[in-house]
């Protein structure tokens, strides 16, 4: 179920798109491409959307991939980095928060799985500026792998200036923000739901099983992160034969391995993300 705030937020981005294709609609689209070896990189600009009391200034980090070439979500899986991104340069800038689109599971070549994209991405950027009454200047510094059989670091120097108005990359931009997993409870009722997530034994070792709900022959993936980025969980699996959980719901589950020194899993926040093709969640949900 979407919160109020998503609901006005998707509201306003619909209301933005359309203004951005009126004839004559002027902005900063976007900044240069800067290249690597098999990808690309530019800052896009989106239109500042008002929620409630606050000016949301909006952009996209655009990355584009050669075919068969690929790089990492927040959480990379069993090999891989994530992208780093600094802003530090930003003029006119309070504080940037990263949405991510929802990703998927590729083989890594090693006998694992990695999460990310293939081909062209948009990283959506909501931005709080220090005075909504004046542009934002984005300075980015992004770091990234770009892989195919072997993995190529990339590195980008960004910048663009939001005018604040809509421009002709607000469908990439509304397309991209879309993508991104919708925040729900835990137990949340919907097509795509995340039932229950516990802990139990098995064989002397603890795991985690994750019950999903989705309609019949509907593909979902799973992706489990920790509370913070030192954590490194396996990727969820479902569980095969028989079902074994109420109402029809798949079972999901992993191993409660990839922990940083020190922690402990009772008690613990974790982060599970639920895909479809055409729908994606996130939950929140604490351990016993």
């Amino acid at each position: 179920m979407r919160d109020a705030l998503a609901d006005s937020l998707m509201i306003a981005i619909l209301a933005v798109v359309c203004a951005g294709l009126a004839p004559g609609a002027q902005a900063q689209d976007a900044s240069a491409w800067d290249g690597e070896a098999h990808g690309a990189s530019r800052l896009i600009a989106g239109a500042t959307l008002n929620v409630g009391d606050k000016k949301l200034a909006r952009a996209g980090i655009e990355i584009h991939l050669d075919q068969g070439w690929k790089t990492y979500w927040r959480y990379p899986g069993d090999s891989g980095v994530p992208p780093k991104l600094d802003f530090s340069g930003s003029e006119n800038v309070k504080a940037v928060s990263t949405l991510w689109p929802a990703p998927e599971r590729f083989a890594d070549g090693a006998g694992g799985f990695s999460v990310g994209y293939h081909g062209d991405v948009v990283l959506p950027l909501q931005i709080v500026p220090d005075d909504p009454s004046k542009p934002s200047s984005l300075h980015l510094k992004l770091s990234y792998a770009v892989c195919g059989k072997l993995c190529v670091p990339a590195e980008a120097q960004l910048a663009l200036t939001l005018s604040g108005r809509p421009g002709a990359k607000e469908p990439i931009l509304a397309a991209a923000e879309a993508r991104v997993p919708r925040r729900v409870a835990l137990g949340a009722p919907g097509a795509l739901t995340i039932a229950s997530i516990r802990r139990e034994a098995s064989g002397g070792h603890a795991r985690v099983v994750v019950l999903v709900g989705a309609p019949e022959g509907v593909a979902v993936d799973l992706f489990a992160e920790g509370p913070t980025p030192d954590w490194a969980l396996p990727l969820p699996q479902p569980e095969r034969g028989p079902v074994a959980s109420p109402d029809g719901m798949r079972r999901y589950s992993f191993e409660l391995d990839g922990l940083p020194p020190g922690a402990k899993a009772e008690g613990a926040v974790l982060k599970i993300t639920a895909v479809s093709p055409t729908d994606a969640i996130e939950v929140q949900a604490r351990l016993d």
